[in-house]
C-alpha cells in the first residue's frame, strides 16, 4: 500500500530546542495543532536548514507564512491564525496598531526570557 507524499504546511516555525521556556510553549502549541498545520522546526538540531542565520533565529522568534519570513510578534500571529482557538488572535493581529502593540509587548518579553528561561530550568535567576 503506498503512502501519501508529505506536503509542506503552510507555516514553519523555528525554535530554540535548548531553551526549557520554548520547549514548553512548543509542546503546547502542537496540541492545539490538532490539524498539524505548522512544521516546529528545531534551530539547535544540525541538521535543521534555516533560512537565515542560527544567531539571529535564537534570537527572536521566526516563522515562515505563504513563503514570507516572518520575526517576533508577527510570527506568533502567523502561529495564532495555524491554530482554530487562537486563529481569531492572529487575525486581529493582522491590524497594523494590534500588530504595533503586541511587538512592543513582545520585545519588553524579550528583556525578561533570560530570567524566565533560568526558572522554567529550575535555576535560580
Amino acid at each position: 500500500m503506498a503512502t501519501a507524499p508529505l506536503q509542506d504546511p503552510r507555516l514553519t516555525v523555528w525554535f530554540d530546542g535548548a531553551c526549557p521556556l520554548c520547549l514548553r510553549e512548543i509542546a503546547l502549541m502542537r496540541r492545539l495543532d490538532r490539524r498539524g498545520a505548522i512544521q516546529f522546526l528545531d534551530v539547535t538540531d544540525g541538521d535543521t536548514s534555516c533560512p537565515i542565520d542560527r544567531a539571529a533565529l535564537l534570537t527572536r522568534f521566526h516563522a515562515r507564512e505563504n513563503g514570507q519570513l516572518l520575526s517576533g510578534a508577527a510570527a506568533f500571529a502567523a502561529m495564532w491564525r495555524a491554530i482554530p482557538i487562537l486563529r481569531p488572535f492572529g487575525l486581529l493581529a493582522r491590524a497594523p496598531w494590534a500588530l504595533k502593540i503586541l511587538e512592543a509587548l513582545y520585545v519588553r518579553f524579550l528583556r525578561v526570557r533570560p530570567r524566565l528561561q533560568a526558572l522554567a530550568a529550575g535555576r535560580r535567576p
